[in-house]
């Protein structure tokens, strides 16, 4: 049912789109390990999807770093880089305070009832420490929030950005704190739905505060 729910808030994909979400979702939660190499056929199989946009898809995160192609290897999953992890969210800061300020002044009515929806959704999965759903909320709310800034540039920089914070977040869940990180969801969701500009950049650099503090503890043991 909560599946389902998150579902109809996304807005209509493409095939190439819902295979690179399938993919994300597969290296986020480590079903992709870092290191294993793609095949195609598996790949199809997994996702129900044809060959071509899940080629598309392939060169899309071939391009943007989570997925590399070593000599003589082939294409396989880039590995996850801790040492660089705070120069990425240093990076990410920037972009996500941009594209939560544009989706507060642009997003529609729809957008903001669908961004309000997933929040909630995001807040409800985390009560239950159902991480599965809450990654999908979580992915459901990045998709609304960024069709609503109509910042394209914007969102092609910082989605390659999102996975890689996703993944490192996964692979190191023991040392996170689902609640929090919903709540932090929580307050940008409602700022942007409010239309609050200053708000809503407030709550990104926020939420950006605590993905950085949660890999300070990872990367400083």
């Amino acid at each position: 049912m909560l599946a389902q729910t998150i579902k109809s808030a996304l807005p209509k994909l493409r095939a190439a789109d819902l295979a690179y979400d399938a993919i994300e979702s597969m290296i986020v939660t480590l079903q992709l390990k870092p290191g294993m190499p793609i095949v195609e056929s598996e790949l199809i199989e997994l996702t129900g999807l044809g060959r071509t946009p899940l080629r598309e898809a392939l060169m899309r995160m071939s391009s943007n770093g989570l997925i590399v192609q070593l000599p003589r290897r082939g294409l396989i999953i880039s590995d996850i880089e801790a040492a660089g992890h705070m120069t990425l969210i240093e990076t990410r800061r920037v972009i996500e305070r941009l594209i939560a300020t544009s989706a507060a002044r642009r997003a529609t009515p729809q957008h903001r009832a669908d961004i309000l929806e997933c929040a909630d959704l995001m807040v409800l999965a985390a009560k239950r420490a159902d991480l599965t759903e809450y990654m999908a909320a979580d992915q459901a709310l990045d998709h609304v929030v960024h069709e609503a800034c109509r910042n394209p540039s914007a969102v092609a920089a910082v989605i390659p950005l999102i996975i890689k914070c996703r993944r490192f977040w996964y692979a190191f869940q023991h040392e996170g704190d689902i609640e929090e990180g919903a709540r932090c969801h929580f307050l940008l969701a409602t700022a942007i739905a409010k239309g609050d500009e200053e708000q809503a950049e407030k709550a990104a650099n926020a939420l950006m505060d605590y993905l950085e503090s949660f890999a300070r503890k990872i990367i400083n043991g």
